[in-house]
């Protein structure tokens, strides 16, 4: 044997041994104590859907550790606790970008269990951040409870009590407002119609000495371009949009879609469309439809009479019967115009809120995007990944790579083939934590028995 050859062998065996050792090394040291095994990743390249075939997604925590090959997780730890999707899809959790988060005591009439059956039924769908959008006395401790494990639900981000017209009577309760609900540690500030102009801008103001987010509505005075100015961090239902152009009772032009979609840009704003509850919202539903929605037996019966009784007793100043057809046909063109231009919709449903189910909403309002003219993928999207860009610099969620919060749903059918597939959940895991089919399902049952 020649020198060169002799050393050509000798360096290709200290390769395939150091190969060996690195294996060893990724089967056997892992720092994880949970692993969801035999699984098929949804990943995204920009807004396109990919699967990623025969992964591990390995937990320590409440985070992903790692996602590896099958072929690198076949001899784990006797104490890494396994899961097996079962060749299975594995999609980020959903945010729900616009939720109404119960209070934690008593709401009215409704029973003392009420804020932990709606929690819970968020999570049953594979809901598993929720950015609350109406504060209540004692909300922010269910936000503390659910951080230290100690009440079951979504992560929570909370907005203070609005900010309207009944609540803000001067420029000086406007800022001391702002100031108040910063120090509570309310997470945002909830915007409603009823602000002045100069109330406003106090708000906005001072938000912006403080780095709060402010966001929801465009109050009439305040008009979008000015809220866009001031920096309202998102626009929730499309608010104020048709209002600046003129369009809520005629159709929109092309022109008219032209300026909303690069006024949305100029100012980089997200935008919560909430199609579904704003088309229910305006009456654009029929209500023998809604009412039969197999969801609702999940809620307590007076909200259920409540939700079922609102066409004929309207309670909603936005009812708008005669023209809600032609406004919902301009909102859905608006939502695709601002999709192809490529702005920041991040989705919500606006729940528990008229016929929209805590966590069933989700698929409602899929197929209202959908009927828009949304790609399948891009919804997902900007259910995960949207959500989590805008919550970078609190927290890093929304997709399923390492580092990231252990927050996805495993589903027995592709997500990206039907939307169908997120109706057949075999789990959830939750700041990784596993809420397994069989102990989604005895909740569920248990819920809807307590509601009947």
């Amino acid at each position: 044997m020649s020198p060169g050859r002799g050393l050509f062998i000798f360096l290709m065996a200290a390769l395939v041994s150091a190969c060996q050792q690195a294996q060893t090394s990724t089967t056997t040291d892992v720092d994880a104590d949970m692993a969801v095994i035999n699984a098929n990743i949804v990943t995204f390249n920009g807004r396109e859907g990919q699967l990623l075939s025969q992964r591990a997604v390995l937990i320590k925590d409440d985070e992903i550790s790692q996602v590896v090959p099958m072929a690198l997780a076949e001899n784990l730890p006797e104490s890494v606790r396994l899961v097996d999707a079962n060749d299975g899809y594995v999609l980020a959790g959903f945010t729900e970008m616009h939720g109404h988060v119960p209070p934690a005591t008593d709401f009215g009439q409704l029973p003392k269990r009420y804020a932990d059956d709606m929690l819970f039924l968020y999570l049953a769908n594979g809901v598993t951040t929720v950015r609350g959008m109406l504060g209540y006395p004692h909300q922010l401790q269910l936000k503390r409870d659910i951080e230290a494990g100690e009440r079951t639900g979504p992560t929570l981000y909370l907005a203070g009590p609005s900010f309207n017209g009944n609540t803000v009577e001067s420029v000086e309760q406007a800022t001391s407002r702002v100031i108040e609900q910063r120090q509570q540690g309310w997470d945002l500030l909830k915007i409603h119609p009823g602000l002045t102009l100069q109330e406003y801008r106090a708000l906005a103001e001072t938000a912006r000495e403080h780095n709060m987010d402010f966001a929801g509505h465009v109050p009439k005075d305040v008009g979008l371009e000015v809220a866009l100015q001031e920096g309202q961090r998102t626009i929730d239902h499309m608010d104020g949009y048709l209002e600046y152009v003129d369009a809520i009772d005629r159709p929109i032009t092309e022109q008219e879609l032209q300026e909303l979609v690069d006024l949305t840009l100029e100012y980089d704003v997200g935008v919560v469309p909430t199609q579904a509850l704003w088309s229910t919202l305006i009456g654009a539903e029929d209500p023998e439809s809604l009412a039969k929605y197999p969801e609702l037996d999940l809620v307590p019966e007076s909200v259920r009479d409540g939700w079922v009784n609102y066409y004929q007793q309207p309670s909603m100043g936005y009812f708008n019967q005669d023209n809600a057809i032609v406004q919902q046909d301009n909102r859905q063109q608006l939502l695709k115009a601002l999709h192809d231009a490529g702005a920041k919709i991040i989705f919500g449903t606006d729940a528990p809120q008229l016929f929209s189910v805590p966590g069933f909403s989700i698929h409602h309002e899929i197929r209202k995007m959908r009927e828009a003219g949304i790609p399948l993928a891009d919804i997902y999207y900007y259910a995960t990944a949207a959500a989590g860009n805008y919550f970078e610099d609190n927290d890093q969620f929304g997709q399923i790579s390492k580092g990231q919060r252990a927050d996805f749903m495993v589903l027995k059918n592709n997500p990206l083939q039907s939307a169908d597939a997120l109706k057949t959940i075999q789990g959830v895991m939750a700041r990784g934590e596993w809420l397994a089919k069989q102990e989604i399902d005895r909740k569920l049952e248990e819920i809807r028995a307590a509601y009947q």
